[in-house]
């Protein structure tokens, strides 16, 4: 789920800079999220007029090897589109400004070595740097040491499957334990499911049972619907992985008071 939090930040970056358009054009302001790659964005406001009112009909966007400004991610292919965006001109530049709730649609393409340059990117690495590994197998956790996860790497395998590899730290001991896990990714009802995973600590394989627990965690913690207490809808529609990328397809529908809209790139 972190590495998806991420990603969306940075893809909801690109739709929120059209209430910048007093200042600027929203092309500008949407291009300026980027610091390389081919990028086409179309702003559909006809008539003109309806942009002083605060409408805009459509905004589109393609690109490949985009790399997002502020933010670790380079993103191989992209697609954006969304539906008419309302918003509110006396509230811009402060959040909320949309004047009804946002909806868009996105296909993303990610290779391999991006994933893995975001994984190791301190974005990422600062966002699980405090996570209590022991808690996902354990109901007291009072004496139970604190982990933390230190060099992450991902190989994509076909069947979309994924192989992790991470090595655990524990508090005050200086040699870490590696972990590999091969797993399955499925998507459907709205959830993220790791499926018929194995893996191995220091070459020793993870009893079953244990295995299970910890994923069955995950697997909570990747249901997108935990996302709607936050004003947020996501709906992954096209979700492939080979040995080279991983293609997502989705649909968000953002309300204005979500807390989302605070998301400074």
């Amino acid at each position: 789920m972190e590495l998806l939090t991420i990603l969306l930040s940075g893809l909801l970056g690109l739709i929120t800079p059209v209430g910048l358009v007093v200042d600027r054009t929203a092309e500008k302001a949407i291009r300026s999220q980027f610091t390389s790659g081919q990028l086409q964005v179309r702003v559909d406001n006809a008539p003109t007029h309806q942009l002083l009112q605060g409408k805009v009909n459509r905004v589109r966007i393609a690109g490949r090897s985009l790399q997002l400004r502020r933010q670790d991610i380079r993103i191989a292919a992209l697609e954006l589109e969304t539906d008419a965006i309302k918003f509110n001109l006396q509230s811009i530049g402060k959040r909320p400004f949309l004047k009804q709730p946002l909806q868009a649609g996105f296909r993303v393409v990610l290779t391999e070595a991006d994933v893995n340059k975001l994984l190791q990117s301190e974005t990422f690495l600062s966002r699980i740097s405090k996570l209590n590994i022991a808690s996902m197998g354990s109901v007291n956790t009072v004496s139970n040491p604190i982990y933390r996860i230190a060099n992450p790497r991902v190989k994509f395998l076909a069947n979309q499957r994924v192989n992790l590899q991470v090595e655990i730290l524990e508090e005050g001991n200086n040699k870490p334990l590696l972990v590999t896990v091969e797993t399955g990714i499925t998507v459907a009802a709205g959830k993220i499911q790791l499926t018929n995973p194995v893996a191995l600590m220091n070459s020793e394989q993870v009893p079953v049972r244990f295995l299970n627990v910890i994923v069955n965690n995950l697997n909570q913690r990747l249901n997108l619907r935990n996302l709607e207490a936050d004003g947020l809808i996501m709906r992954i529609l096209k979700f492939n992985m080979n040995a080279s990328e991983l293609e997502i397809g989705a649909f968000v529908r953002i309300e204005p008071s979500s807390k989302w809209l605070n998301v400074r790139l």
